[in-house]
């Protein structure tokens, strides 16, 4: 077969895969975002009726939502609603749920992003720098504070280091808004409380990797021909350890995302991720199914952008798994 079928069918049976792996992964968040808020303690209409609501109204109501039918009908009718585009009405506030998620999804989408692109904006040339600095053991005292620095900000949790940034930039020094979406400024917190474990993550596995690169042979030739440390590095180094760099950037991916729930909790961040931390504590069922759901999607497509860009970048990838 010419190494162009080859290739296209490659190609083919990559797409497949993927395509088949999406929609199996998007049918159990499916089910799963479905599921889950009803393994919630308690009666959601209740809860939204007052504890005082007369029996008969609270039986009337679930009657009307159709949560008194068996669970293979209620899982049924949500299906149905999700075919017409219709994810429900709010039971606190009688809102559709298409108008919150519409209204919400890019507040979360833009802190998300930007932290990813923050965070491969930092890690990568950082993470080169590093290992051109301490490769083959020289200037131990930098690989240590290195190595210390990135462990201890790799282990913080998103929502204390929200905190901590809150206590120090926006009400110690009164640098940032302390909370809310108004202006340029109030992506810094969010993005950073969202982007500095991750990029310590990765700026370790950019430098063992470049660690790697730097000692192959092609780099001893580049320095032997004298080239300068731009072209050594940026046109040598930096392609050759990409793959591995955004390998690991795509896992990180999905975190950074579920992060925004805690995150924009503290920030009051208008997003995704604030509505379904109230909604799960006032027992808003259609609002938590839908919001896990719409999440659950972003990570499930963010890793489909991620899988694609890598098979571009290294399509022996794509042949070699068919």
């Amino acid at each position: 077969m010419p190494a162009r079928h080859l290739l296209g069918h490659s190609w083919t049976a990559f797409l497949g895969r993927r395509t088949a792996r999406l929609v199996l992964s998007l049918g159990v968040v499916l089910t799963a975002s479905f599921a889950m808020v009803r393994l919630i303690p308690g009666d959601p209409v209740r809860a939204a009726l007052g504890v005082d609501a007369a029996p008969g109204l609270v039986a009337a109501r679930r009657h009307q939502l159709g949560l008194d039918e068996p669970f293979p009908s209620q899982y049924r009718r949500y299906l149905d609603g999700l075919v017409h585009g219709d994810l429900g009405t709010s039971l606190v506030t009688g809102t559709p749920v298409a108008e919150l998620v519409r209204t919400r999804l890019p507040a979360t989408l833009a802190i998300a992003g930007l932290a990813f692109l923050v965070t491969l904006a930092v890690a990568l040339p950082f993470g080169l720098l590093a290992a051109v600095r301490t490769r083959n053991g020289r200037h131990p005292r930098t690989e240590l504070a290195f190595t210390a620095v990135t462990a201890a900000l790799a282990g913080v949790p998103d929502f204390v280091l929200a905190a901590g940034l809150t206590v120090l930039l926006a009400v110690g020094l009164n640098l940032l808004p302390v909370a809310g979406a108004a202006g340029a400024a109030s992506f810094v917190l969010p993005v950073l409380a969202l982007s500095v474990a991750p990029t310590a993550v990765l700026m370790r596995i950019v430098r063992v990797e470049a660690l790697k690169v730097l000692n192959e042979d092609y780099m001893r030739t580049a320095r032997g021909k004298r080239l300068s440390c731009a072209r050594r590095y940026l046109r040598h180094a930096a392609p050759n350890m990409a793959t591995a760099a955004l390998t690991v950037a795509g896992s990180l991916l999905p975190a950074m995302i579920a992060g925004t729930v805690l995150v924009e909790k503290v920030f009051a961040w208008p997003g995704i991720g604030s509505a379904m931390a109230q909604s799960v504590a006032a027992q808003d069922y259609p609002v938590v199914q839908a919001m896990v759901l719409i999440l659950g999607t972003t990570v499930l497509l963010a890793g489909l952008l991620v899988d694609l860009l890598l098979a571009v970048l290294d399509p022996r990838s794509a042949i070699r798994e068919s």
